[in-house]
This record gives C-alpha cells, sequence and structure tokens, in this order.
C-alpha cells in the first residue's frame, strides 16, 4: 500500500539526491518546504542566488530548479513512491515552482527509477572527449528522454555544429568585453574546493578542465579570467558531437519543462556510458539565442546544448548542505 504522505525522513532523502542536479554556475537556486500537516513539499526558486546579468529573466534559475525536481522524482520513484507535480500552483507566489504530493493512484515508475543510479554519478566533464561518435541507438534513447518531458532533441549537422560553436566564441568575446557579466561569472568561481572557508556551491578550479591546445575549446572556460597554475593543457575533439534542447514554446512553464528534460536526457547519458557537458553561453544572449536553433525545425526555442561523447567524467563539485535548501514547517 502506497503512503499518502511524506515523512521527514523520507524527505531529506528525496531532497538530498534532488540537489545533486547541475545550475548555471553551480548557484545551486533552490529552496524545500516540507508542509507537515499537508503532507506537500514545494520547490521555490531562490531569487538571491539570481545572474542578474546574464539570466535577467531566469530562464536557467527554472532550468536548475526543474532538474532538481526531476532528480526528486527519480529518487521518489526509486523508493516506491509514485508523485503527482503541479508545476507553478499559485500565481500569487512567482518563486513557487511546483508542489509535490505522494499519488495514490499511480503505479511504481520503473524507467524513473532505473535512472537513479545515475543521480550521483552524473558530473559536467569538461575535458576532452575521444573521436568515438555515439551511436545512433543512444542518441534516439536521448530522443525518447526528452520527448517523454515534453521536449525536443535535435542532433544539429555539420554546418549547423559550426554555427553553434560560433555562437559559443561569440558569447565568450562578449562577456569578455562586458564588465557586469565577467564580474558576475567570476563571483560564482572559487580556486579551490578544500580550502578552509571554501564555498559550498559554485564552480571550483578542479572542474575547470585543461586549457584547449591549437585553439578554443568547445566547453567553457571558466579560468581565462582566473589563471590556475599547473591547470594543463590538451588537445580537445575536433568535431564536438552536439546536441540541442528545445521546446515549441518559452514560456515559465516551458523552462520548467524544459529543466526536467534536461536531467533527465543527462541521467540517460550517464547511464549509457556517455561523458557530458552543457553549454548555456550563446543562450545567455538574446540577439545569439535565436541563432542557435534549428531553422526547419517546429521546437525553436533552444534551453540547452548538450556536448556528448566518450571520455573521462567531470569532479564532484560542491554541495549546500540540506539545512540552508530544505525547511519543515510543522
Amino acid at each position: 500500500m502506497t503512503a499518502t504522505h511524506f515523512d521527514p525522513d523520507t524527505v531529506i532523502r528525496l531532497v538530498g539526491d534532488a540537489v545533486t542536479a547541475p545550475s548555471m554556475h553551480n548557484a545551486q537556486p533552490w529552496k524545500f518546504v516540507f508542509h507537515v500537516d499537508t503532507g506537500a513539499l514545494s520547490l521555490y526558486g531562490d531569487p538571491e542566488r539570481a545572474m542578474t546579468r546574464t539570466d535577467p529573466v531566469h530562464r536557467s534559475l527554472h532550468l536548475g530548479c526543474a532538474a532538481a525536481l526531476f532528480n526528486l522524482r527519480v529518487s521518489a520513484a526509486w523508493t516506491g513512491l509514485p508523485v503527482h507535480v503541479q508545476l507553478l500552483p499559485d500565481d500569487d507566489e512567482p518563486w513557487l515552482f511546483a508542489t509535490v504530493t505522494i499519488d495514490e493512484t499511480a503505479g511504481a515508475d520503473r524507467e524513473l527509477a532505473s535512472l537513479h543510479d545515475a543521480v550521483r554519478r552524473r558530473h559536467t566533464s569538461r575535458y576532452p572527449f575521444s573521436e568515438e561518435p555515439v551511436p545512433t541507438a543512444l542518441l534516439d534513447g536521448l530522443w525518447a528522454a526528452a520527448h517523454l518531458e515534453g521536449c525536443r532533441l535535435t542532433v544539429p549537422d555539420t554546418w549547423h555544429i559550426d554555427t553553434v560553436l560560433g555562437l559559443v566564441r561569440d558569447a565568450e568575446h562578449r562577456e569578455e568585453i562586458d564588465p557586469l557579466a565577467r564580474a558576475e561569472t567570476a563571483a560564482w568561481i572559487s580556486p579551490t574546493q578544500d580550502a578552509p572557508g571554501a564555498r559550498s556551491d559554485g564552480i571550483p578550479a578542479a572542474a575547470f578542465g585543461p586549457k584547449g591546445s591549437g585553439g578554443r575549446t568547445p566547453v567553457r572556460d571558466f579560468g581565462w579570467a582566473n589563471p590556475i597554475p599547473d591547470r594543463g593543457w590538451a588537445v580537445f575533439e575536433k568535431r564536438p558531437q552536439l546536441a540541442l534542447l528545445s521546446t515549441s514554446e518559452d514560456t515559465r512553464a516551458d523552462w520548467l519543462r524544459a529543466g526536467q528534460a534536461m536531467e533527465r536526457v543527462l541521467l540517460q547519458a550517464t547511464t549509457d556510458g556517455l561523458a557530458t557537458s552543457m553549454t548555456s553561453h550563446p543562450l545567455e544572449w538574446p540577439e545569439l539565442r535565436w541563432t542557435v536553433r534549428d531553422p526547419v525545425a517546429a521546437m525553436g526555442h533552444v534551453q540547452m546544448v548538450f556536448r556528448l561523447g566518450y571520455g573521462p567524467a567531470g569532479p564532484d563539485t560542491p554541495r549546500r548542505p540540506l539545512t540552508e535548501i530544505l525547511e519543515i514547517r510543522e
């Protein structure tokens, strides 16, 4: 018999899995509130962790929170608790993104539960990948993962890959000449993860990956303005394998669906033995984002650019303690 309410111990376990999700600059812009009286779990966005320059409408913030929501769904399914999710349940509370309750009428979701092992193994890899192509069967599985969440995954043609990579370089240049954007990114970079007083969020130097030898890399270089001694050099793949996650519209609800699709794709890729990284860099500039899309695709609002392949997994990145992001209300 399925339980009708979450209990605090279960909530702590579910949220512990949820917060391993990726977010822009690893800002972890989420807050969970467990209502003991109703047994409901609420997910809020945290405006104090917003990127006011490069994410002024909070699109990326919604994506990160929704990725955490998807992890929570996976964790609940693995625990044997089917859940009901309501997105944007209260127009008077714009930062309330979702409520989660136990669904007594639903059965176990084995597909979701099967992704649980990947929740804590998924890490962004800013290392070179091999030139080995990702098999079509795996790409089809990733397409299906996005489709299950109401989104579309597109594998761009060669010309389109060149266009996207050019837009990534254009976005890098725009940030380099924009002091507000540079300062915002720098605020979320930590020189080390082990030093006393090191922050429990942001991007540590260990996650930068090596510098590219022989030109620009297909990953965002967080070390260009913060040189790290002995960071090392490496040759990246000549033709990165990219995939674009898109939605048909561009509303807040679409962003929340896209964030869940983003995490589903990442967990499926991790389960399939793929290394992954993402870039939102060209999507942070409205005049570039529109050009990233596939001009003939019906779903023309690109929400994330994935890089897929075979290579080393990325390192762990710090996570905020649950005491900062989970509130239990009697």
